[in-house]
């Protein structure tokens, strides 16, 4: 995987003022809001800011949390983890491997067969629809 280095300014005339906050400075879209939160088409989601593949619609389900909830990521998505010890608590950031990006983060409450929540933000994907 060829690793993605942009400057700062490259990655603000890229992003929107959310993406950019979410995506490059961690930040969190509110609750319930995001576009994929319910979304239930068949088809894949890859990183919005590289491209790079991360899930399959076959992965996600509704948490209740307010975020679009996966249990698992593709084989090939290598997300990587991340210590975040941000807002008093201690949490497992989950960051895209080709170009750093914040996703979101992981849980150990989800369904089987993980047993994983993969919490990630609407704004740091985008849905590829399956092809017929």
């Amino acid at each position: 995987m060829k690793k993605i280095q942009k400057t700062d300014a490259e990655w603000r005339l890229e992003l929107n003022e959310l993406e950019y906050k979410v995506l490059r400075e961690a930040g969190t879209e509110r609750p319930f809001i995001g576009k994929y939160t319910d979304h239930e088409e068949e088809g894949s989601y890859k990183c919005r800011a590289c491209g790079h593949p991360l899930f399959e619609s076959t992965h996600k389900f509704h948490s209740g949390c307010g975020w679009p909830s996966f249990w698992g990521e593709l084989e090939t998505a290598d997300i990587k983890q991340h210590i975040d010890k941000s807002h008093g608590m201690t949490r497992i950031e989950l960051l895209c491997p080709a170009c750093d990006s914040h996703l979101g983060h992981i849980f150990n409450d989800g369904p089987k067969p993980s047993g994983l929540r993969y919490c990630i933000n609407s704004v740091c994907l985008e849905f590829v629809p399956k092809q017929v």
